[in-house]
């Protein structure tokens, strides 16, 4: 009998829909709620869809609903989906001291579409580092607001809040209302900005940054033309494969901050346009408040989930422009969801391309391989029609009003989390349709990339060409 072995977009796709069902379980655990709260199926399955996937919807007060147990298997189960399913289970064999085969490089390597199998635990190691680094320096700027005010539970608050911000959860213990009341705290503003942009770079312009930084540092300072930082000489090792620090910025890692910076620019000067003067919004704050709240707008759109100011108090301009923004989401290989930036660059790159009739899509003077086109259209068509149909399967099911709804839907799908006020009031078969819909959100584009990355058999034969009309 033929073995039918899971591909790497089978393990990924079964692996965080088995943490999400296992999450569900032990949140309706009576030991999981608060005294005289009973958590029903549904909202249990949709906070753990949402942690799972690092959404930040739910239909329930996490603070007040569940117990300290229940707010740690949150806890884990947002580390769980901010990590991923492949880098978790490198974690765990690591732990058990169980031996890397060659099919779990292989999975490591197809999971961050990687071009060598070497170096690939070693990379899981720094990812592991970096991401407990950057966290710990999130709590560490949370606890001067968090335990001056409540003591020492603002210790647990500041570890839960630095871990859903890296994460790009936006998963909350203070309420319900996010960080609306600390609008004007610059230490709780900025501390969830670092951690979302960081988190939302991607990992692997991480060690791309940090080692042509520590490059031309070391360069610079021993005066040598031609040096090569040697391997284990920094916590930011060179990337798998390389012998050195990266001398020149690769073209991806360009790709990646020059999208970021300019999508925050872009989000940050809009509200501040459309919003300065709607009293609901930014109309009654400070100048430096007004350019605060816009900023962390703009960045916890890119699939954060926190929020100072209550989403259905903007104007539908602005509403608009943050529907394209959350589905445009973060940069990929990191912990933000959306089409991802790099893809929307490609696309209108090939648009532009095709203007000007030229034959080849250059980015930076850099040609961009067909199929690479092919796959960002796969991605972009694939969720886009995703969201369409399912929002209109909720719209009719809650006969809700529209804007609300396809700011729910594609906060869901872009696993963002920002809500207009829909969420509370979900029917079970709303809350189970969002669910789903975070679930495809979270590996929709991942598998799709991973699944048209694969190489099949060549085709023997080629269709006869055909002419259509188009445009």
């Amino acid at each position: 009998m033929k073995k039918h072995r899971l591909t790497t977009t089978r393990i990924i796709m079964l692996g965080f829909l088995l943490g999400a069902l296992i999450g569900a379980a032990c949140l309706m655990l009576p030991l999981s709620a608060r005294p005289g709260v009973r958590v029903s199926f549904p909202d249990a399955l949709f906070v753990a869809m949402s942690s799972v996937c690092v959404t930040g919807l739910s239909t329930v007060n996490i603070g007040q609903t569940f117990s300290p147990f229940g707010q740690v298997v949150i806890l884990f189960l947002i580390q769980f989906g901010g990590l991923g399913i492949v880098t978790f289970t490198t974690i765990v064999l690591l732990l058990f001291r169980r031996r890397i085969t060659l099919s779990d490089r292989m999975l490591i390597q197809s999971a961050y579409n990687l071009d060598t199998l070497s170096g690939l635990v070693r990379l899981t190691i720094r990812i592991l580092k970096a991401t407990f680094l950057l966290e710990g320096l999130g709590a560490l700027g949370y606890f001067l607001v968090f335990i001056p005010q409540y003591g020492a539970i603002g210790i647990w608050y500041g570890i839960f809040h630095a871990v859903s911000a890296f994460c790009n959860a936006g998963i909350d213990l203070l309420g319900g209302n996010s960080f609306c009341s600390y609008v004007h705290n610059p230490i709780i503003n900025f501390t969830t900005i670092f951690l979302i942009i960081v988190s939302g770079l991607g990992f692997p312009v991480y060690w791309e940054v940090a080692g042509f930084t520590a490059f031309h540092l070391k360069k610079h300072r021993l005066g040598h033309r031609h040096f090569s930082a040697p391997k284990g000489k920094a916590f930011f090792h060179a990337p798998p494969g390389r012998d050195s620090f990266p001398r020149k910025i690769k073209l991806h890692v360009r790709l990646v901050l020059t999208a970021t910076l300019s999508l925050i620019l872009a989000g940050a000067l809009l509200t501040l346009m459309l919003e300065y003067d709607n009293p609901d919004t930014l109309g009654l704050l400070s100048w430096p408040d007004k350019i605060m709240a816009s900023c962390f707008q703009s960045v916890t759109l890119r699939t954060a989930g926190f929020a100072t100011i209550s989403q259905e108090h903007f104007r539908p301009a602005s509403c608009l422009i943050y529907l394209a923004l959350m589905f445009i989401g973060g940069s990929p290989a990191g912990t933000a969801g959306g089409v991802k930036t790099v893809t929307i660059i490609l696309l209108f790159a090939s648009m532009f391309a095709n203007i000007r009739g030229k034959n080849d899509v250059t980015v930076m003077r850099r040609k961009i391989a067909d199929e690479t086109i092919r796959r960002c259209v796969a991605i972009v068509t694939f969720s886009f029609s995703t969201l369409v149909v399912l929002t209109a399967v909720l719209l009719a099911i809650q006969q809700s009003d529209f804007l609300d709804t396809l700011y729910e839907m594609t906060s869901a799908i872009a696993t963002v989390g920002l809500s207009r006020g829909l969420t509370g009031s979900l029917v079970p078969a709303g809350k189970l349709l969002v669910s789903l819909t975070m679930y495809l959100g979270r590996i929709g584009p991942i598998t799709l990339a991973l699944a048209f990355n694969s190489r099949g058999p060549a085709e023997a034969f080629s269709c006869a060409e055909g002419k259509v009309i188009i445009g």
